[in-house]
């Protein structure tokens, strides 16, 4: 079949983590380096093994930048004996185990966090190291008891189980350690601990070479993950969501058009020095767009950006358009207004039968199902072409898969870049092509969360994370123009506001998701905002002292991933 004819399909895989490090660079928690060994390694590992493969990969900046730091921690660790700055890694590679009770149920605590199916009953080992932590968290003064030797284990196992399943099947390292089980050394940790570092260095660096192929686009996110709708006018929530219940005294984000521009800005930098070419495209963060948004990206120099499903049937039916069943008015790129940004939105169902469907099935069956779907709307195409965009977290869903996603993914890209009637492709191709886009008159603000901002705002919880945040950007205002910030410190000011605006924070707040995330969000969220204020001289108000969200729910996914439509 003539490549115009064929259906363009868009796997677009976005990878972020919030800011971990505290005001003396201490990351509080280990999701970045333990994702960079197990998800980032593994999906570039699956398009480096399929040259006819194509996909978009989107980085969040401030995620770029803590990969890269851990690369430098775990080097100089090697080479200089330089203390690592994260516990659970320090502990891994310390040739003395912490001895204080809290430090070592800290750690033992710590390993606990893995898929239980997938990560832990499939290797007897660590499933009974695992079963032993759990008694003793039982038991106030159990740990007193545990030799150095358990840790080490438990220390080694979390951490071989973290491995991607590229590296467990190919590293004789990782295998090795795996057939001997138990008595790890300190000679085996570093041996870990080295191939953590090789990992960790080299990744980025893999993303960046398939780019130069042109056989990936990288794209961005804004630095530290901001929702720029509600930055910019926190009255859109009402768009989607008339009845929202908006945050106290309903004030605006003071200086939102300047702090989005900030972020665009700064996380380009990041970009272009990492990857070494300016991004052609922009994921705003959870999808979250405005047509207030959609102007500064075009004006920021962006050519495509993306959102979610029900952000374009909002929007088209605010137009009187009819949507039909086959949804043919998805599989379009759009323009909005007179501006020269192309907007691309999400097939939910397919999205989300990757994100929460599929890791029940066989990984040939749900590939086989995936690309069948593909096929009906293939087989509905006609005229212009049409184009199917993918959009999904990439890094969480794969734990609740079999072997990390593996065989779904080896097969669902095998099937794909072969497919007769099926071109792999990526949104800037799509535009290289002359893909004509249909006019999109209206913009209805929204995520790819239901379409709506109800994971970030509209909550108690959610409403009292942004008044502490707006009460901080105050302070921040009042501090630049009284004059006692300048040069470098001023910088480090807005880099820590940066931080504390992303979209994270917000996300964990609320009773419907589970408690130990919440507790660990709304602690780092209260320390970055805390940091913020020394950082501008002032006293941190009281209540940042306080926890002020619980949780206490189940969510899918622990609720690390939300599906597109309810």
């Amino acid at each position: 079949m003539p490549a115009k004819n064929k259906l363009k399909v868009v796997l677009c895989w976005h990878m972020h983590q919030p800011e971990y490090r505290d005001a003396q660079d201490q990351f509080q928690l280990p999701w970045t380096y333990l994702h960079a060994i197990k998800d980032y390694v593994d999906m570039v590992a699956h398009l480096e093994a399929q040259p006819d493969a194509r996909a978009v990969v989107n980085f969040a900046p401030i995620l770029v930048e803590q990969i890269e730091d851990y690369a430098a921690q775990v080097s100089a660790w090697l080479q200089q004996g330089t203390p690592i700055r994260d516990p659970l890694l320090a502990a891994l590679a310390g040739p003395v185990l912490p001895q204080r009770s809290e430090e070592r149920m800290l750690i033992a605590e710590a390993c606990l966090k893995a898929n239980q199916q997938h990560m832990i009953d499939p290797h007897p080992v660590f499933s009974d190291l695992i079963s032993t932590v759990r008694w003793m968290g039982r038991y106030s003064h159990a740990i007193d008891y545990v030799s150095d030797q358990f840790l080490a284990d438990l220390l080694v196992w979390y951490h071989l189980v973290w491995m991607g399943e590229t590296v467990q099947r190919t590293d004789a390292r990782v295998k090795r350690l795996m057939d001997q089980g138990t008595h790890f050394t300190i000679q085996d940790r570093r041996l870990l601990v080295e191939l953590i570092g090789e990992l960790l260095k080299g990744v980025l660096d893999r993303y960046k070479s398939l780019a130069r192929q042109e056989r990936i686009e990288l794209s961005m996110t804004p630095y530290g993950h901001p929702i720029m709708p509600l930055l910019l006018d926190m009255h859109s929530a009402e768009e989607a969501w008339p009845d929202v219940q908006l945050p106290e005294g309903g004030q605006e984000y003071p200086g939102g058009r300047e702090r989005v521009l900030w972020h665009l800005r700064h996380g380009r930098e990041v970009f272009e020095r990492v990857f070494g070419t300016r991004p052609t495209g922009c994921w705003p963060s959870e999808g979250s767009l405005s047509a207030r948004t959609l102007d500064l990206l075009g004006q920021a120099g962006f050519r495509w950006t993306a959102s979610g499903e029900t952000v374009l049937a909002n929007s088209l039916k605010q137009t009187g358009a009819r949507l039909e069943d086959g949804k043919d008015w998805l599989y379009h790129p759009y323009r909005f207004g007179d501006g020269g940004i192309h907007c691309f939105f999400r097939d939910d169902n397919l999205s989300d039968a990757i994100g929460f469907k599929y890791s029940n099935w066989h990984g040939d069956d749900a590939a086989a199902n995936f690309v069948h779907s593909l096929e009906e709307i293939a087989g509905r195409q006609g005229g212009a072409p049409r184009v199917v965009s993918v959009i999904l977290d990439g890094e969480n869903a794969w734990e609740y898969y079999p072997a990390n996603g593996y065989y779904f993914l080896s097969r669902v890209y095998e099937l794909l870049a072969e497919h007769p009637q099926i071109e792999m492709t990526t949104f800037s191709k799509v535009l290289a092509d002359n893909v004509k886009p249909k006019p999109l008159s209206k913009l209805v603000a929204g995520s790819w969360v239901y379409g709506t901002f109800s994971t970030w705002i509209g909550d108690k919880d959610k409403n009292r994370g942004w008044e502490m945040l707006v009460e901080a950007k105050q302070a921040f205002d009042r501090a630049v123009d009284s004059g006692r910030l300048q040069g470098a410190a001023l910088e480090a000011a807005r880099t820590q506001l940066g931080i504390c605006e992303g979209s994270d924070w917000c996300w964990w707040f609320g009773d419907y998701n589970p408690s130990t995330s919440v507790n660990d969000f709304d602690r780092l969220y209260r320390l970055h905002l805390a940091n913020l204020y020394l950082m501008l001289k002032e006293t941190p108000p009281e209540y940042l002292g306080h926890a002020f969200s619980f949780g206490g729910g189940d969510p899918a996914a622990g609720g690390t991933m939300r599906r597109g439509q309810e």
